[in-house]
């Protein structure tokens, strides 16, 4: 977290000190849920271990995947954050998992007080529109199998610790098709 917190090249020891004592460390289980649907994401996370899927119901209460969250990442339904509406989405461990969090009253408070916070902030909200807008282009333009690759060159520590299906629902496509892709594919 600290290294993280250190990347922005925004704020001393002190600041991230300060930061430090409101969080809180939480483990989870495989199969625990960070957040379900309806609740409002009142904490922002840091994952120091483990992979969460975050996902939404269909009209056909089909469940489809639309996100992977790694370790060294940060972890929250965004749009219910900013909001404080509730979430459409759920979130749920794939594996065991640690987590670190601050509430968004602490954060906000720290925000009030120091623009490095703020922009902190602001940074993050960057962050997660490129990675939305990125999300919309690739799966426009990429073919199942070229967003196949990317998820496994990005990801390759990772990948075998997420079940098939879920996979296959983040890329928008059947299970049967993934076997089709990763038949074609040499490892």
């Amino acid at each position: 977290m600290i290294e993280y917190l250190n990347s922005f090249q925004l704020f001393t020891d002190k600041e991230i000190n300060e930061f430090i004592k409101l969080t809180q460390t939480r483990l989870l289980k495989k199969g625990d849920y960070y957040m379900t649907q309806n609740e409002i994401c009142n904490s922002l996370s840091f994952v120091k271990s483990g992979i969460f899927r975050s996902f939404y119901y269909s009209n056909n209460d089909d469940e489809i995947t639309y996100c992977f969250t790694f370790p060294d990442n940060l972890l929250m339904a965004y749009s219910s954050f900013i909001s404080e509406n509730k979430s459409e989405e759920n979130i749920q461990c794939l594996t065991d998992a640690e987590i670190i969090s601050i509430a968004k009253e602490d954060l906000q408070t720290l925000a009030k007080s120091n623009n490095n916070w703020l922009m902190f902030l602001k940074n993050i909200a960057e962050k997660e529109y490129v990675e939305l807008e990125k999300w919309i282009f690739n799966h426009q333009k990429d073919k199942a199998q070229q967003r196949y690759l990317d998820l496994i060159t990005k990801q390759p520590k990772y990948i075998k610790e997420i079940p098939l299906h879920y996979i296959a629902s983040y890329l928008g496509i059947t299970q049967r098709h993934l076997s089709r892709i990763r038949a074609n594919i040499n490892y």
